[in-house]
């Protein structure tokens, strides 16, 4: 008969499993996140970050431990209590059950009203999530921790090289704003709410309430907050500078009483949009801008 591993080891073992599988989770996140479009171009914050690791650590270890207490333990010990009372042993496909029920909350709030789709997605990865570890809690080998921790390393560079490769050869297509020309402009460009810059082809732009702040902006519109904006109305001109690469195009707007910065382009090809960032640009909050007219 085996011996019963130590609450403690177990304990050990399940936030071991929980970085590993963080760690992997941050991977697919960066990977994906560069296959969208993404308001923070640039790595000003890699050097903040580098800083923040001992305090990220520490918190992670705090977290993987609660969790481990208040998630994958019950798990653990359910999986075995309804293996006993229904089947007569604690049958190991018992956890990945009770992991499903378990997970069904947390999905929900992953989720965000993702609709049935992402709840699903939600759903399928914290089962996952939270069945492995449940499974090692159950285990009663000795020297389990070195396998785990040699198969999580190489799932971590299996994960990275994949992502890598995947986004080197295009298979995960990395997002590039749409390359424009200064014909692309001429038009009207709308907020949606009342602002407009409409630009013609001899360079003259027109700007009504561009900015201009309303009780319905919020940081739930469309994921960006549009924060304190001063209203621009008037007339003036405008330049297209296409930069060295689509990440750099810039559209130049002068308007007499009026202070506007450059804006950047982006958006799809189907539907770019020019944007402004508010406040910190890390923030992520942007004031956009989307053509509604052709030429004028």
């Amino acid at each position: 008969m085996k011996k019963k591993r130590l609450y403690g080891l177990s304990l050990l073992l399940s936030i071991l499993t929980l970085h590993i599988e963080a760690v992997i989770a941050l991977i697919v996140a960066v990977v994906y996140g560069f296959t969208q479009e993404s308001p923070n171009v640039g790595g000003g914050g890699s050097v903040l970050f580098i800083f923040l690791l001992p305090v990220l650590a520490v918190f992670g270890i705090a977290v993987a431990g609660a969790l481990s207490v208040v998630l994958v333990f019950p798990t653990a010990w359910l999986g075995g209590v309804l293996g006993r009372r229904f089947g007569g042993r604690a049958a190991w496909w018992w956890v990945p059950v009770v992991a499903a029920a378990v997970s069904l909350v947390p999905a929900v709030a992953l989720s965000g009203g993702a609709g049935p789709a992402g709840f699903a997605v939600a759903w399928l990865l914290t089962t996952a999530a939270l069945t492995v570890p449940a499974l090692l809690w159950r285990s009663r080998r000795e020297r389990i921790f070195g396998p785990v921790m040699l198969w999580g390393v190489v799932a971590v560079v299996v994960t990275a090289v994949v992502g890598g490769v995947g986004l080197a050869t295009g298979l995960f297509p990395e997002y590039r704003p749409p390359a424009i020309t200064s014909a692309d402009l001429v038009g009207r460009w709308s907020d949606g709410h009342g602002g407009t810059l409409t630009f013609t082809a001899d360079g003259r732009v027109t700007a009504v309430d561009v900015g201009a702040e309303d009780d319905s902006y919020d940081d739930s519109y469309d994921g960006y907050g549009y924060g304190e904006l001063e209203t621009c109305t008037g007339q003036g001109t405008w330049t297209y500078e296409p930069g060295p690469n689509t990440w750099m195009q810039e559209v130049d707007v002068t308007v007499d009483s009026c202070v506007l910065d450059y804006w950047n382009v982006g958006g799809k090809e189907s539907r770019p949009v020019l944007y402004q960032y508010i406040g910190d640009p890390d923030s992520g909050n942007q004031y956009r801008l989307t053509k509604t007219s052709g030429g004028s």
